[in-house]
C-alpha cells in the first residue's frame, strides 16, 4: 500500500504543469500630465519596467497604454514606476 501511495504522489508532482505567462495591456489614468511633454516621462518610467512590451502615454487623454508580461511585472509595478517619475497613476476602467 505504502508503494502505491508513494507512486501516486510522485505522479501528481510529474503531471503538475507550469502556468504560462500571458500579455497583458492596462490602460492607466494619469491625471498629472500637465503639459505636452509629460507623457515623455511617464513613458519613460514605463518602458524602464522589467516585462514591459510597449508603453504609450497621451497628454490630451490623460492616460498611458501599457502591453506586459505578467509573469515579469504587474500592475501594481506600472503604478509605482509612474508615482516614482511624479506622476501617480491607477487602473482607468
Amino acid at each position: 500500500m505504502k508503494k502505491f501511495i508513494v507512486s501516486a504522489t510522485l505522479a501528481g508532482i510529474v503531471i503538475v504543469a507550469p502556468a504560462w505567462a500571458a500579455t497583458r495591456t492596462v490602460t492607466l489614468s494619469v491625471p498629472g500630465m500637465t503639459c505636452a511633454a509629460c507623457p515623455i516621462t511617464v513613458k519613460k518610467a514605463l518602458s524602464k519596467v522589467d516585462g514591459v512590451k510597449r508603453a504609450e502615454a497621451s497628454y490630451a487623454k490623460r492616460e498611458a497604454v501599457v502591453t506586459f508580461d505578467d509573469a515579469k511585472t504587474s500592475v501594481r509595478k506600472l503604478t509605482e514606476a509612474t508615482e516614482e517619475a511624479g506622476y501617480p497613476s491607477s487602473v482607468k476602467n
